[in-house]
């Protein structure tokens, strides 16, 4: 980052309307011991020591609680999962385990519990490799130093791999760790027995290296549609002067971007439909041309969450928690600090079912009423967002400095909750606004609508 920040940031997707909470777990030391999910009934046991850590959980906790992403107050953030898929060939040999760890169930289980991005790799290794996973997955961790990229295979396998201080790596539904340098333990992390394994069933196409994306990943043509795009725009903002095919199975997992990367880099990529390409859904391109990739941005995005963590500051001031609700590209990405011992009102409510009172469906709906009439609307939108994030940045920024010249750690959690009610109120307000004014534009384009002759 061009602050020295590490970035760790993904898109959460389930369906066009599936709310998602924002909430902060308080540090406790006496919490629960023992973690049961209502998903699969995965079970583990739990330090008696919770750390604090942010949130964005499911509005229901029937298939599991989902809590996705945040940062906790030992300065590590960990976003999870990047859904994926192993081979048959590999599952052959370790199937998935059916209540082994899943998706909904990591964070809660391995966030609260690690002080450094790199012992969030072995602690959650160690429960893939103890209990099993139940599924394929990506899982980002990052501190004010490092940055990593975890991903598990078959029921027990994993690998993690360092991302180089000057470098970035986008990732879309699918295993992306290249070649591993098992001799390298700075920048390489896996399960100790995973070379072996490899070798014992005989599952590496090419034995002269060791591609953990070729030995463990599908590879196949869906990628070419659904996921390999998406690594190639990602690709393509932060390195345009790099020409490659959108549907290459040889993307690098790693690339040192042509710029300082910004956070509004991060959140256009993270927004992306394929602006400036024929490939965009609401672009100039042909039928076949605008239909052919799946976008980064779409209505089934539940969440969009950028995790900053800023070089020599407290972690309560330096760790940002950037959070897009609904719609990457129909919505923006508002900031709150990790110090804040608690979310703003509207972002603890939100069901199935709209809701006014709701900060996902105060994003949600500005968004439906846009799609309705898209090419009217999309530019007041566009004009909202931009005001929002000009005001947002502002109040970022008047807040930190206030927050730094405090020592009080009391004074100092007010001034951070109070930073994270009057920017998310801006946005929301504006959003409001917007809803408003596009329901009262709407009346005029119905399809019903008849234009009375003057004259008469």
């Amino acid at each position: 980052m061009a602050d020295g920040s590490t970035i760790i940031a993904r898109n959460e997707d389930a369906k066009s309307a599936w709310p998602k909470h924002f909430t902060v777990h308080p540090h406790d030391e006496a919490a629960n011991t023992e973690f049961k999910s209502s998903d699969n009934q995965f079970t583990m046991p739990l330090p008696p020591v919770r750390g604090k850590y942010t949130a964005t959980p499911e509005w229901t906790t029937e298939f599991g609680l989902f809590e996705e992403d945040g940062i906790n107050e030992y300065g590590v953030a960990m976003s999870a999962t990047e859904s994926a898929y192993t081979n048959n060939r590999v599952l052959g040999y370790d199937p998935l385990v059916e209540n082994g760890i899943g998706e909904e169930a990591m964070v809660t289980v391995t966030l609260p519990y690690i002080k450094s991005a790199r012992e969030g790799v072995k602690y959650l290794g160690a429960i893939i490799e103890k209990y099993g996973t139940n599924e394929t997955n990506g899982i980002l961790f990052s501190d004010a130093n490092e940055v990593w990229y975890m991903e598990t295979a078959g029921g027990h396998q994993w690998v993690a791999q360092r991302i180089p201080d000057d470098s970035y790596a986008v990732v879309s539904n699918q295993l992306s760790i290249q070649e591993v340098d098992f001799e390298d333990p700075e920048n390489f992390m896996f399960k100790a027995d995973l070379k072996q394994f490899v070798a014992m069933h005989h599952l590496n196409p090419n034995p002269t290296s060791f591609n953990f994306r070729n030995i463990f990943g599908l590879n196949d043509l869906s990628d070419e549609y659904y996921n390999t795009p998406r690594v190639w725009e990602g690709q393509r903002i932060l390195n345009p002067e790099i020409t490659q095919s959108p549907v290459s199975h040889d993307l690098p997992f790693i690339r040192k971007a042509s710029r300082l990367i910004q956070i509004e880099d991060v959140q256009q990529i993270l927004s992306s439909h394929y602006e400036g390409t024929p490939y965009n859904p609401v672009g100039t391109g042909s039928e076949a041309e605008k239909h052919r990739f799946r976008p980064i941005s779409l209505p089934a995005t539940q969440e969009s969450h950028i995790l900053q963590i800023k070089p020599n500051q407290p972690i309560e001031v330096g760790g940002i928690h950037w959070l897009a609700m609904g719609v990457a590209a129909q919505s923006v990405y508002v900031p709150f600090f990790a110090g804040m011992s608690e979310t703003p009102e509207m972002y603890h409510h939100g069901a199935k079912v709209y809701t006014a009172d709701s900060a996902y469906w105060v994003f949600k709906l500005a968004s439906v009423l846009t799609d309705a009439h898209y090419k009217e609307f999309v530019k007041e939108l566009n004009t909202t967002r931009s005001k929002v994030n000009i005001q947002m940045r502002n109040q970022l920024h008047d807040f930190e400095q206030r927050a730094l010249e405090l020592s009080d750690t009391t004074a100092l959690e007010e001034l951070l909750n109070q930073a994270g009610n009057e920017i998310s109120a801006t946005a929301i307000q504006a959003f409001q606004a917007l809803s408003a004014n596009l329901i009262t534009k709407s009346t005029d384009l119905s399809p019903l609508y008849y234009q009375h002759n003057e004259e008469l």
